[in-house]
C-alpha cells in the first residue's frame, strides 16, 4: 500500500499499466509460441514484485534498514506494544545522516523494535531538542555473546543508540 500518490508515482503507475496492456496485446495479436508468451507474463509480473519495495521506500514509509553511524536526531513517535492483541509496538525515528561532519542526503524515517530503555533515551532527546539543544545521535554495536557475528542479522536490534548535545559553533575572534 502506498500512502500518498504524488504526480511522479501516478505517472509510474500509468506506465506500468501501459506495459501490462502492451503485453496483453502482444499475447493476443501474435503467433508467438506459448512459452514465449508465458515467459513475458512471468517477466513483467516479476518486475512488478521487484519494484514494489522500491516504491514503498520512495513513498515515505519508514525504513527497516540499519541506522547510520552518526546522525542528527529530529524526532520520534512511540507505538506502545499491546500484548493482548499480539502487537509488538514500534519506535518511529526521524534522523538526518551525518558523514564527515556534514549533513548528507535527506532526513529519513526508520522503524525500530519497541524497547522501553530506548524510549527513555529518545524522550530525553526530544525534551532537549525542544529546549533548543539539537541532538547528535550515534550507533554502536551492542556487546553480546561472543562468536561469529556474520551469523547474526545486521538489523537495528543489535545497536546501542546514544544521543548527545550538538556542540555549539564557536564564533571566530574579531
Amino acid at each position: 500500500m502506498i500512502p500518498a500518490l504524488g504526480p511522479q508515482l501516478l505517472m509510474l503507475a500509468a506506465l506500468y499499466a501501459l506495459l501490462a496492456a502492451l503485453l496483453v496485446v502482444l499475447c493476443l495479436a501474435t503467433r508467438w509460441p506459448v512459452w514465449v508468451k508465458l515467459a513475458g507474463v512471468a517477466l513483467v509480473s516479476g518486475f512488478y514484485l521487484l519494484v514494489h519495495p522500491t516504491l514503498v521506500a520512495v513513498s515515505g514509509w519508514p525504513s527497516q534498514d540499519q541506522l547510520p553511524p552518526k546522525f542528527v536526531f529530529l524526532s520520534a513517535v512511540f507505538d506502545e506494544p499491546v500484548p493482548a492483541k499480539g502487537h509488538a509496538g514500534a519506535i518511529f525515528l526521524w534522523v538526518h545522516p551525518v558523514e564527515e561532519g556534514k549533513l548528507v542526503d535527506m532526513p529519513r524515517a526508520y522503524r525500530l523494535k519497541y524497547q522501553k530503555d530506548l524510549r527513555g533515551i529518545l524522550e530525553d532527546g526530544i525534551k532537549k531538542a525542544r529546549d533548543g539543544n539539537a541532538q547528535m545521535g550515534s550507533t554502536n554495536p551492542r556487546r553480546g555473546p561472543r562468536g561469529s557475528t556474520w551469523l547474526r542479522p545486521s538489523g537495528n536490534d543489535d545497536l546501542e543508540i546514544r544521543l548527545s548535545d550538538v556542540p555549539r559553533a564557536q564564533l571566530p575572534e574579531k
